[in-house]
């Protein structure tokens, strides 16, 4: 695993050995960016279900501003940690062991605003995807932010998630990447 393009393209990430985690590979990563940019100028990223960070990382490293990592595994935490620091983006980062549910209680308290929110629960657990409905109604994603949803061929998401809308899907084996932004008047 490494971060693929922008300021610190090449870098190599540290990643979780074993099978509570599934990195995004990088061919999957580069795919994913270009679609979505390839590069930003500035925003916030949310990284839920964020494993070793690759994806954060990523974000920042094509420009994105600050990052917000929630990951709940301890060895996947610990990791994220060490590539936040391998990449020297500690003062624009903000990582939290926690659960997913309960970080987004704190983050609607905090009245947290996301330009790029990825959100890429453990393939078994399909009932984390309901968690869009309560990112979009208190509106933790900007109006022009756009929504990741990276699942298994098995779990097919809605064409519309409250206002948002699924704009793109692309399929690599056996995993599907669902892109979701605000539905514009008429469609």
């Amino acid at each position: 695993m490494r971060v693929i393009a922008g300021e610190r393209k090449g870098m190599p990430l540290k990643a979780v050995n074993g099978n509570t985690t599934r990195p995004t590979t990088d061919k999957v990563k580069e795919s994913l960016f270009n679609i979505l940019g390839p590069f930003f100028n500035g925003g916030v990223v949310l990284d839920l279900f964020a494993g070793s960070g690759g994806l954060g990382i990523e974000a920042l490293s094509r420009g994105m501003d600050q990052a917000i990592f929630i990951e709940k595994d301890g060895k996947a935490y610990q990791n994220l940690k060490e590539n936040i620091e391998k990449c020297r983006y500690e003062d624009v980062t903000e990582a939290y062991r926690n659960d997913a549910t309960r970080a987004l209680k704190l983050l609607i308290k905090r009245e947290v605003q996301a330009n790029l929110i990825f959100l890429d629960p453990p393939y078994a657990k399909h009932s984390y995807y309901k968690m869009i409905d309560d990112i979009i109604a208190n509106q933790i994603v900007a109006k022009d932010g756009i929504i990741v949803c990276e699942h298994d061929n098995q779990l097919d998401l809605p064409q519309k998630m409250a206002t948002f809308t699924k704009y793109r899907e692309e399929k690599y084996g056996s995993t599907i990447i669902s892109f979701y932004r605000l539905e514009e008047e008429g469609e």
